[in-house]
């Protein structure tokens, strides 16, 4: 198994081959310049980079050195490079329960198209207007693997996997009141939701619910072209 060890990182050149998508770098607590040679190194080799949790700043910095950069400034996502093949099969749907969320939300969407899946994607459907959530629900119930972020109490994706027949990786957000101690109130919520199929992230980690649900999407790809 390859990685290249540039002193501050060691990056891992061949994560494609055994997990289907390039190392994804995380941009958060890295400085600009260490941003850039993993970047340049991932190029090199791969031919295209993906980072996540990139402040304004340090996208600065790098879109004046690297050539062709997209950054999408709500979500903190910069990407270069061509995405992941775009795969045949399958449907994800990212459902944001308050326009509060939408940065995690919109990371969830960046990662996946940039992997190569079919996004949908529905913003401010919390249960505080249930009628918004349920007035969605055929068009939720196409998806095959929905990720659903929600801040405060978290209840959204506990109605949400009531109503559809899809596997739904719940995101809590650190969006809230005191109470909702920075996602954690929301996290325990959606970990003791009484709704059967839901899995749970981290808080805020849009990220890990995108390349979640694209591995899933990656094996019904391959389980698809093995049985069609």
């Amino acid at each position: 198994m390859k990685f290249v060890d540039i002193g501050s990182a060691k990056v891992d050149v061949d994560r494609a081959q055994r997990k289907g998508f390039s190392e994804v770098v995380y941009g958060s607590g890295k400085t600009a310049e260490q941003i850039e040679k993993i970047v340049n190194v991932l190029l090199d080799k791969n031919g295209n980079a993906l980072v996540t949790r990139v402040n304004e700043e340090k996208y600065a910095y790098l879109q004046a050195r690297i050539a062709d950069l997209r950054y999408d400034e709500e979500s903190q996502v910069l990407s270069v490079g061509k995405p992941n093949p775009k795969l045949e099969l399958g449907l994800v749907y990212v459902v944001c329960a308050g326009t509060s969320d939408l940065p995690i939300a919109k990371e969830a969407v960046q990662v996946a198209e940039w992997m190569g899946v079919n996004v949908k994607y529905l913003w401010d459907v919390g249960v505080a207007g249930l009628n918004r959530l349920l007035y969605y629900t055929e068009e939720l119930r196409e998806a095959d693997v929905i990720i659903a972020v929600a801040g405060m109490e978290g209840s959204m994706p506990t109605v949400l996997a009531g109503l559809v027949d899809a596997p739904v990786i719940a995101v809590p957000t650190s969006i809230g009141y005191g109470a909702n101690l920075q996602g954690i109130t929301t996290m325990l919520s959606m970990l003791t939701s009484c709704s059967s199929g839901i899995t749970v992230t981290n808080i805020d980690n849009g990220f890990g619910a995108a390349y979640q649900a694209s591995l899933m999407i990656r094996r019904m790809n391959k389980l698809g072209g093995q049985h069609g």
